[in-house]
């Protein structure tokens, strides 16, 4: 296949080249080389590349700078993603995109699954969740949902994630302020691109997918089981979300459950598997 990845060089378009590398054609078309926002140069150039198989993983994620440029925001998540979808239904080619759990308000006590209806709360989560319906003007479409994406900086991506701030706390012994009441479903980009690969590869059925890794912790927890994995004692600064000032509410309790996937025959690692991974590569590089 002949995969036209968009955001190449970011945190999850990294490990996507990567895993897609080894026996298909990948066009890598990194933020710098195609403004998204521009619907005539992403037909363009999507039409050029007569690719198989579209895969958008440009966005913009900044959350709280979301609302103070919500046009921003809705140019790259929502309208960028529209034009992607159509110019991969002009190619014929599948179209591949990715989700964020802050589409839902965090009020539950269980992991979302894909049938719990959203209700974003912030402008960040707006835009993402236009660009979730967006995606489907395509008519081969994968959406899957993603949530505290992880892991890129060991490939090589500049961006720097919050386990990955984490980390750096605790291996330089700087204290790390973590929150003892937002729940995640952590996400191992490494894990997220091979499952990527695999739905396409399998030709798996169209439609959206919770894609995060097994199990969800506290972010105090992640970071407990990070420095338990690195033999190091951390020097953790436990928060609850209502002690710290953020520009835009986040999702409290946000676990994904990733049952949907497991049943289209692809497992997910749990959480503390892909932590050990990810400390191997990151030692690997040092």
């Amino acid at each position: 296949m002949r995969i036209f990845v968009t955001g190449a060089t970011g945190q999850l378009g990294s490990a996507i080249c990567r895993s897609f590398a080894p026996g298909h054609e990948v066009v890598a078309c990194a933020l710098e080389d195609l403004d998204i926002t521009s619907p005539d140069r992403v037909a363009a150039r999507i039409a050029a590349a007569r690719p198989d198989v579209v895969i958008n993983c440009a966005a913009y994620n900044d959350v709280d700078a979301s609302e103070d440029h919500a046009q921003t925001a809705l140019e790259v998540n929502a309208f960028g993603v529209l034009s992607l979808a159509r110019a991969a239904a002009n190619a014929g080619a599948v179209f591949v995109h990715y989700g964020t759990d802050f589409v839902f308000t965090g009020e539950t006590d269980r992991p979302y699954t894909e049938e719990d209806q959203p209700n974003p709360q912030s402008t960040y989560a707006v835009s993402k969740l236009l660009g979730d319906w967006f995606a489907r003007d395509a008519p081969r479409w994968y959406l899957l949902r993603v949530e505290s994406l992880f892991g890129g900086s060991a490939l090589g991506s500049s961006h720097r994630s919050s386990v990955d701030r984490i980390a750096d706390a605790i291996f330089e012994g700087h204290e790390a302020i973590v929150f003892t009441d937002r729940t995640v479903s952590p996400s191992f980009v490494v894990d997220v691109a091979r499952a990527t690969r695999e739905l396409l590869e399998r030709n798996a059925p169209c439609g959206l997918y919770h894609c995060v890794n097994s199990g969800f912790c506290t972010w105090y927890e992640l970071a407990q089981e990070l420095a338990r994995q690195a033999g190091i004692e951390p020097r953790l600064q436990p928060r609850r979300c209502a002690d710290v000032k953020l520009r835009a509410p986040r999702p409290v309790y946000a676990a994904l459950s990733n049952a949907k996937l497991a049943a289209a025959g692809i497992a997910m690692p749990t959480w503390q598997d892909a932590i050990a991974r990810y400390l191997q590569m990151r030692t690997s590089r040092l």
